[in-house]
């Protein structure tokens, strides 16, 4: 509880700050895991890794294994992270001229991180979604803050 009552009181910079670095390694949590998901240690676990990446097929247009693709979704989710880490990052800097947009801004990153987070939770696993829920909560105490700033 008092921990709760000291976010609503801390500045939106040191919020949103906070919630870019646990992104960030949230980020480098990801790709550490995702760049070891071909060498498993469950025989079974290393038969699908090898039917995933050892039969390619066309589609739209290209020839990827599903190990392929498998890894550009992965590549792209730590671009996604990052991209995150980085608005966020951007968005703690916030002037008093641009309230509006930021407010605007962080409301569809709330948005956005709650729904990652609750992805995590139904298809991959708790610790990953931690980080996710806990930016978006510190999100929109930054949002409610910026409220105090702008009044």
């Amino acid at each position: 509880m008092v921990y709760i009552l000291t976010l609503k009181n801390m500045k939106p910079k040191i919020l949103l700050r906070s919630a870019s670095i646990i992104m960030l390694l949230h980020c480098m949590g990801h790709t550490m895991g995702h760049l070891k998901w071909k060498q498993p240690t469950d025989p079974v676990q290393r038969e699908v890794v090898k039917q995933m990446t050892t039969h390619p097929s066309p589609f739209m247009g290209a020839i990827h294994t599903v190990g392929e693709y498998y890894d550009g979704y992965g590549f792209a989710t730590t671009l996604a992270l990052l991209l995150i880490a980085a608005i966020l990052w951007i968005a703690s800097a916030v002037d008093t001229k641009n309230l509006a947009m930021v407010r605007k801004i962080l409301v569809v990153m709330t948005v956005i991180l709650f729904a990652w987070g609750v992805d995590e939770l139904i298809f991959f696993f708790p610790f990953a979604a931690a980080f996710s829920l806990l930016s978006m909560l510190l999100c929109v105490f930054a949002i409610l803050n910026l409220k105090k700033v702008s009044q």
